[in-house]
């Protein structure tokens, strides 16, 4: 019978997507051999998550507190006329990686998922379409991710947007086989946009 409070820690850490039991102990018999300035240290910083960053009112990028809106839509090198559409705020950071993108962004805050609950009034698709109008957006790019529920977001704003603005330049990232993947081994989506996105030889 291990001492409670480490069970109380083995069941926190038990509540992180992706850690099971075995790796919750883990973690959990790690910290308590570790310095205590270790644990310390993560549960001031947990402590300090929830007061420390917010959502950005317009963008819903994730934000310092003391910030009034993501700096990646104020900053004058920015093109607010383009529009970059994720579910999460961290697929941001995957795109801005790249160092070429040069627009700004918007995050739904998710995907539809009927099965989790997840409907269309719940994701940030009204606050876009205000962005549209504010900024006079030229083009919109939708970056949802490659998932069943990521496709019926995408269709949907797709659908939404073109009868909303027949003259808006909507597009979507192009996706297809990653480069040493067997065609035995990829998924229907992946192969399904393969063939979509063929290119001309």
């Amino acid at each position: 019978m291990l001492p409670q409070a480490l069970n109380n820690v083995i069941d926190a850490l038990g509540m992180l997507p992706g850690v099971g039991p075995r790796t919750a102990e883990r973690y959990a018999y790690y910290l308590f051999r570790s310095n205590p300035k270790v644990a310390g240290n993560i549960a001031d910083t947990l402590a300090n998550l929830h007061t420390q960053v917010k959502f950005c009112p317009v963008t819903f990028a994730l934000i310092d507190a003391n910030d009034d809106v993501s700096q990646l839509y104020t900053d004058p090198g920015r093109d607010k006329t383009t529009i970059l559409v994720v579910e999460e705020p961290l697929d941001i950071y995957a795109i801005e990686q790249t160092r070429g993108y040069k627009g700004t962004y918007h995050v739904l805050g998710g995907a539809i998922s009927p099965i989790d609950g997840v409907t269309p009034e719940q994701l940030h698709i009204q606050e876009l379409i205000k962005r549209i109008d504010d900024d006079n957006a030229r083009e919109v790019i939708i970056a949802t991710n490659p998932s069943v529920e990521g496709e019926s977001t995408a269709l949907l704003l797709e659908k939404l947007l073109h009868e909303k603005y027949p003259e808006l330049n909507l597009t979507r990232l192009a996706r297809g086989l990653p480069l040493g993947v067997d065609l035995s081994y990829a998924d229907q989506i992946t192969l399904s946009a393969a063939l979509e996105n063929r290119t001309q030889l």
